[in-house]
């Protein structure tokens, strides 16, 4: 029995996984209401006529954007600059600041957020190389009815009250769309009220993905794609939608529940029968690349889910790690070590000619079918001791005894000596090539 009463396997088994490692986070934190303008009051400090502001002022979400209407606003995100380059490159956004952020700054306790008063309490400088040069990225909303991932636009700034997955491939949005992550989602985390969270360190960390192929990565992407340009454009079409409405009514419609006349639009307007249809899809390619049935139950699911995580576990302790974006995630060494057995290998060069074809598979000698190099090109043969050089050496001669062996050594039946073997590749060839009235011995 589980700490909450529950019997069979429990999420708090689950450990951290490595290749879920910087990946995710939650969004900024301002601490500070004067960091919001309006896209008005924006143009009014200088968007669009002052050069290099356009990176500074950003597009901003918060839960309530993404899973309601969106307001619109914009944010000042000055991270990266010292109080005298805004001084300089903008004054009137520093001015802005200096009456809107600093006087609430001076009032709080933490030192950090008095001496920084320009840039964002919590700016999230550890996750913000894990979103640089990405078109996209995913987002869930921490507390809400639903558990929803979306994609947003590299642009927008998100919230602390968003937890963000620092990736653009569609894959990754249609398995933690999927019901075994949902599932997994509202047993591990926690709840607000009636409301379930998406805790970051027990929902997202210990997650195991599937190691799907190609194949199955590209079965997955395709409905994930669908899915979220759907949503986007039912709520871009008809302003009175959103995001929970269009979920409530999806939860009616698994339950069989008759509708409301509300609901009722909801469902017509914006397509909910094909948002079920597509999760579906999403839901039995996910479960291919698992390898489950699609229709496991909650308890299962929440089973399997910590088994697996105790299995990449223990690959991990051995140094293989799965991670989710290796280009970024992978330490420098082991990206680098791969780096240099691509190029090995892009060099390395077969000497060895493969044998005449035959009836049967080649049996190898001592020696090559052939000549591993041109006649021309190889190197010349070693230089052995023979008797005149060994006998023109003194007895007492501390390499007389070595060279005696070498010789001794180098001498074969029937009086073939090694340096005459070496001296020429093609004779080597012909001494072991048979006659012409037998098989060759590579046959």
């Amino acid at each position: 029995m589980n700490a909450d009463l529950t019997v069979g396997a429990s999420p708090a088994d689950a450990k951290p996984l490595q290749a879920n490692d910087r990946v995710c986070s939650p969004g900024v934190k301002l601490h500070g209401a004067g960091f919001i303008v309006t896209p008005a009051t924006a143009r009014a400090l200088g968007l669009g006529r002052v050069p290099g502001l356009e990176g500074h002022i950003r597009p901003y979400l918060n839960g309530k954007d993404m899973t309601g209407r969106s307001r619109g606003v914009m944010v000042l995100d000055l991270f990266g600059l010292a109080a005298d380059d805004v001084r300089e490159r903008f004054p009137e956004v520093f001015q802005h600041l200096l009456l809107n952020v600093k006087p609430e700054r001076d009032a709080n306790n933490r030192d950090s957020y008095r001496n920084a008063w320009w840039v964002f309490g919590e700016p999230r400088r550890d996750f913000r190389p894990a979103l640089r040069g990405l078109p996209r990225y995913i987002a869930t909303v921490e507390t809400a009815k639903h558990r929803v991932f979306v994609f947003q636009p590299a642009a927008v700034l998100p919230d602390n009250m968003l937890v963000c997955i620092a990736s653009a491939e569609a894959w990754h949005l249609g398995v933690l769309s999927s019901r075994f992550h949902v599932t997994w989602a509202l047993a591990a985390g926690g709840d607000l009220e009636d409301r379930p969270r998406y805790n970051k360190t027990r929902c997202f960390d210990p997650f195991p993905f599937p190691a799907a192929t190609p194949a199955q990565r590209t079965a997955i992407a395709r409905p994930a794609e669908v899915l979220d340009r759907h949503r986007a454009a039912r709520l871009v079409a008809h302003p009175h939608l959103t995001l929970t409405g269009l979920y409530n009514v999806l939860d009616a419609l698994r339950a069989g529940r008759v509708l409301t006349d509300a609901e009722r639009d909801v469902l017509d307007v914006g397509q909910v029968a094909t948002l079920q249809h597509l999760h579906d899809e999403l839901d039995a390619a996910v479960a291919d690349a698992y390898g489950w049935p699609v229709t496991l139950p909650a308890a299962e699911v929440v089973a399997r889910v910590v088994a697996l995580n105790r299995a990449r576990l223990a690959e991990e302790a051995v140094g293989q790690v799965r991670w989710l974006r290796p280009d970024y995630q992978a330490p420098a060494e082991q990206r680098r070590k791969a780096a240099q057995d691509a190029e090995q290998a892009a060099l390395d060069v077969d000497v060895e000619p493969p044998c005449p074809p035959g009836p049967r598979a080649c049996r190898r000698s001592m020696w090559p079918c052939a000549p591993p190099w041109p006649a021309a090109s190889r190197p010349p043969p070693p230089t052995w001791p023979d008797d005149s050089t060994v006998s023109a050496r003194p007895s007492w001669h501390p390499c007389s005894k070595l060279w005696r062996r070498w010789g001794r050594l180098g001498t074969l039946a029937g009086g073939v000596t090694w340096p005459e073997r070496d001296q020429d590749i093609g004779r080597r060839r012909a001494l072991l090539q048979p006659p012409p009235d037998r098989p060759s011995p590579c046959n």
